[in-house]
């Protein structure tokens, strides 16, 4: 055994770990973000490009040590040029940096080139020393990723104390409910106010097909993440788990917790079938559930991971001479997510089960992707140099995806109350509002329900908190307590440091 390890760590495999270990790095450092099958393609694509590299090199040198060395020392420089670039970008945006930065790494190239060719460098020693930290980098870049997928039960409830109950029961036409998040949709009057963007006709248009639109409606928390796993928990976070401590920047109970949440365990305990729809974040997207709907994968082209891969290296060049454009596909892969799930309105309000329909739509929330007639717009042309929205483009790309979302969801919203056998419920809701605001303005939000029959139960000011107890209480025997609105700001990156922020709207 003791002769076997020896000889495989004699054996120059190092630079074959050092090609998969970026890729796995930054999916790493994107755990939770995106799924973990993301990284498939550009790891392949980084060991064969290792892999050729080195036969190149050994066909020069006609030795195995020195081809793996060399090969090791330019795989580093072809996958930190990126790094570099960016780092140098965002610390000196205003300098005539990327020509000097590309003869840097040139004359790199050149010296380690010069320096592995000498006659008396074997390099065979060093072999056994850098397979090993090779193979301690790939664990430490593997350790953190999540490849929970769709394995777990949707019963196992994500956070300690979420408030489920075994009294709740179907009525006999049990009606569909639809939770339809609008990402960063704010208020009326903070919309009025802060962009001289009049939402009334589509609010109006609501209330005549029988909704009602909470007027001083607030998020209770300011992020997606922290609002969703709350609405969906009908609990404020510091009850719902011990794990959200005001110094605690974790979020795998989070996630968890907004995946598995309360009142989907609900719903499928009285034979609900689960819906949910793909958003491109994977913490986001409840994969397990009866149906999970995504468009159809890509088989060819390039994935939104793939280009920020891309970006990291000196491919990244490819991108400069317009060889390739990943803001492009970017843009087209968050127009496809949003089609797929308004093309899918007719199918699901024709599904004989009852169903429970979680539908997160990344609109008008950034990337802006369509205009105000729903015509493709392309993302970079509304960001600065640096990636960064200014607050005017900003504005303008906000205010025209706002003004397709709302017409995309009237739609929407026909289709379901023309075809639903039973009327449905639906509830369409911000998670918070558009950014660069003050903290009120970023927790107003639009907050719209249809609740057939119960429409008397809702009041200005309520808060996601409460919506699914409302829910709960009206249509299935709930006997859940109606809790304060109360809405809290928390800064990046300490989300559960919380500070109460009150309801201006109720007071005027």
């Amino acid at each position: 055994m003791k002769k076997t390890l020896s000889k495989i760590f004699n054996f120059p495999w190092y630079f074959l770990a050092i090609s998969a270990y970026p890729a796995l790095a930054l999916l790493n450092a994107n755990t939770g973000e995106v799924q973990p099958a993301a990284v498939i393609r550009p790891l392949l694509a980084s060991v064969a490009f290792g892999g050729l590299l080195y036969f190149v090199l050994w066909l020069f040198f006609r030795k195995s040590h020195k081809a793996a060395f060399l090969t090791a020392l330019w795989l580093a420089l072809f996958f930190t040029f990126g790094h570099a670039y960016i780092f140098v970008d965002e610390k000196y945006p205003d300098a005539d940096y990327e020509s000097w930065l590309i003869l840097g790494w040139g004359i790199c190239f050149a010296l380690t080139l010069f320096w592995a060719a000498r006659p008396k460098l074997t390099f065979a020693s060093a072999a056994s020393t850098l397979n090993t930290v090779a193979l301690a980098l790939l664990i430490m870049s593997g350790w953190g990723i999540n490849f929970e997928g769709g394995t777990r039960s949707a019963h196992a409830l994500g956070a300690d104390n979420a408030p489920i109950q075994t009294n709740l029961a179907a009525p006999a036409n049990p009606p569909d409910v639809y939770y339809i998040i609008l990402d960063s949709y704010g208020r009326k009057d903070v919309l009025q106010d802060v962009y001289g963007y009049d939402n009334a006709a589509f609010l109006n248009a609501l209330k005549e097909r029988g909704f009602y639109v909470a007027e001083c409606g607030m998020s209770n928390y300011v992020r997606t993440e922290i609002s969703l796993a709350s609405s969906l928990n009908m609990m404020y976070l510091q009850e719902l788990d011990s794990e959200f401590k005001a110094d605690s920047t974790a979020r795998r109970t989070l996630w968890n917790s907004l995946k598995h949440s309360a009142a989907r365990y609900n719903f499928e305990s009285m034979g609900y079938k689960t819906i949910n729809f793909a958003t491109g974040f994977a913490w986001n997207e409840l994969s397990d559930a009866d149906i999970f709907v995504e468009p159809p994968p890509l088989t060819s082209g390039m994935t939104e991971f793939e280009g920020l891969f891309l970006r990291t290296t000196l491919g990244r060049y490819a991108i400069d001479f317009g060889w390739v454009d990943p803001d492009a596909v970017m843009g087209q892969a968050f127009r496809d997510r949003f089609n797929n799930i308004f093309d899918s309105m007719d199918d699901l309000a024709n599904m004989p089960e009852p169903t429970f329909a979680y539908i997160h739509v990344i609109s008008p929330h950034p990337p802006f992707v369509f205009d105000a007639e729903g015509s493709p717009t392309y993302p970079p042309d509304f960001w600065n140099k640096q990636r960064q929205y200014p607050r005017d483009l900003y504005q303008k790309g906000y205010a025209n995806q706002l003004t397709w979302l709302n017409k995309k969801i009237l739609d929407a919203i026909d289709t379901l109350l023309a075809e639903s056998d039973t009327p449905p419920v639906i509830l369409l809701q911000g998670d918070h509002g558009p950014w660069m605001l003050s903290q009120s303005q970023r927790l107003s939000v639009f907050s719209a329900y249809y609740l057939p029959n119960h429409n008397d139960d809702l009041y200005p000011t309520i808060t996601p908190v409460n919506t699914f107890r409302l829910i709960f209480n009206a249509y299935f025997g709930g006997k859940y307590d109606i809790l304060d609105d109360v809405s809290y700001f928390s800064p990046v990156p300490k989300l559960y440091d919380f500070s109460e922020i009150p309801n201006q709207c109720a007071d005027e």
